[in-house]
């Protein structure tokens, strides 16, 4: 009787253990296999904001590689079929990056949900021609679509990003809310030191051009209106007799100083230089390099330093 009851123990134990082992298994089996989020970005800043909002919760794919112009760049078939197994895309929307449509449409992921990034985002006018017809080209408003260029744009488009990412991925929502906390903490101090430096700067004391109309954005950090735009569109130079003009204007409006775009520099600008003897400063476009979660942020802080040292040589 006692064997028969101790076989009966023993059996009962091996199907505990048997379920117990199953259930286990089960859990490990279902954490390997969870979907992993894959959100496509259309340009370098929304890089940085998702991928400093998801952390390695989920993974950041560019639509187009590192080294292409998003202002030229036209849809290859390899980067459309990149598209085919991301479940949800991030974009500019007022555009920066048209070419984002084109290529959703042509892919075989033609319904993925998309992430107005600029959906909350008090947008400026476009200044001069240069600017384009973005999504509110449809009640004739004719917007700057640089709005990653300035803090205030970069915070109001990561909190925007982070909470939609939460809808979409509930299980990781407290981590994207964290994370953007964070990094929107990273962006407002650094905003914050550059406006600190410029305490014993005199005001009104830069009156300023830009080569390309994408800075108004950053420069109204700074309380800065920009006078006039070099150039008739984003990369094309202004003819001789363009030149000519912008030469005369820029002269009887005194300016004194003028922003030109690092990463594509324009041999014109000597010679408007060499004309009104104005400073020339160069920022940063923040859309040309390699993507990286810490590109926002150390190319913002380099415009920053830029924006104060300019302020700060043209009061003294």
């Amino acid at each position: 009787m006692m064997s028969f009851l101790l076989s009966v123990f023993a059996g009962r134990v091996r199907a505990l253990s048997f379920f117990c082992g199953s259930v286990i298994l089960l859990s490990v089996c279902s954490v390997a296999g969870a979907k992993v989020l894959r959100i496509g970005v259309t340009l370098h800043p929304y890089y940085s904001y998702v991928a400093n909002i998801v952390g390695d919760r989920a993974q950041v794919v560019p639509l187009i590689p590192a080294g292409f112009n998003p202002h030229a760049y036209e849809p290859r078939a390899e980067d459309i079929k990149r598209i085919n197994d991301l479940d949800v895309i991030v974009v500019n929307g007022i555009g920066h990056d048209d070419f984002a449509d084109r290529m959703i449409q042509a892919s075989d992921n033609a319904k993925v949900p998309l992430i107005e990034a600029n959906a909350n985002v008090p947008l400026l006018a476009a200044t001069g021609s240069a600017a384009r017809a973005g999504s509110g080209a449809s009640s004739g408003k004719i917007v700057n679509p640089h709005t990653f260029l300035s803090v205030t744009g970069s915070i109001a488009q990561v909190n925007t990003i982070a909470r939609e990412l939460a809808k979409i991925d509930p299980d990781n929502a407290q981590a994207y809310r964290e994370n953007a906390r964070k990094y929107t903490k990273k962006l407002r101090t650094l905003r914050a030191q550059a406006l600190q430096r410029l305490a014993s700067v005199p005001a009104g004391v830069m009156r300023v051009a830009t080569i390309h109309g994408a800075y108004d954005y950053l420069l109204r950090e700074f309380g800065l209106e920009v006078t006039a735009v070099v150039e008739p569109a984003h990369g094309i130079e202004p003819s001789p007799a363009q030149l000519k003009g912008t030469i005369d204007q820029l002269k009887k409006l005194d300016v004194n100083v003028i922003f030109s775009e690092m990463d594509f520099p324009s041999t014109y600008v000597d010679t408007i230089r060499n004309e009104t003897g104005v400073r020339l400063y160069p920022l940063t476009h923040i859309s040309y390099g390699q993507y990286s979660a810490d590109k926002l942020e150390t190319e913002t802080a380099k415009n920053l330093d830029t924006v104060v040292r300019a302020m700060q040589e043209s009061g003294k």
